[in-house]
């Protein structure tokens, strides 16, 4: 028997993975810093959804010497997150205010796609079905998703 526990994805800004992921409606659920590993394990959950479907943020600390953070890139390689939202144009209209790009606009009422600070692809799938909507069921596709 196998039992889901969580997603894992390297982030090289903390507090910008944080802020991403609570538009999409995530809290942070418990954190966890390793003095001797550098690193710091920041889990989130959608309410209710703590201890069974959770994200990792791992954050890999600077070396030492002062030099920069790693960075990543390539993100999409494992695929995607996804998340079921209650209302898709809400949210997506939330994440556009605050700056983020609607890769693949829910043109159909039902998916969108997006990206994370860190170049990692997620999708929004919307619970239940919308019609669509104006301006979401004219806009066309931004960047790779």
């Amino acid at each position: 028997m196998a039992q889901y526990l969580h997603t894992m994805i390297r982030v090289a800004d903390p507090d910008a993975a944080i802020d991403f992921f609570r538009l999409i409606g995530l809290e942070e659920v418990r954190r966890k810093e390793s003095e001797k590993g550098r690193f710091t394990l920041i889990f989130m959950a959608a309410p209710g959804q703590e201890d069974v479907a959770e994200l990792e943020l791992t954050y890999n600390w600077p070396p030492e010497t002062g030099s920069a953070p790693e960075t990543y890139d390539g993100g999409r390689n494992f695929g995607h997150l996804a998340y079921r939202v209650d209302d898709i144009y809400e949210t997506c209209q939330r994440l556009m205010d605050a700056g983020v790009t609607i890769n693949r606009p829910p043109r159909d009422g039902h998916m969108a796609f997006i990206r994370s600070p860190d170049g990692i692809s997620v999708e929004l799938l919307q619970d239940g079905h919308l019609d669509p909507q104006e301006p979401w069921a004219s806009m066309e596709n931004t960047g790779s998703w």
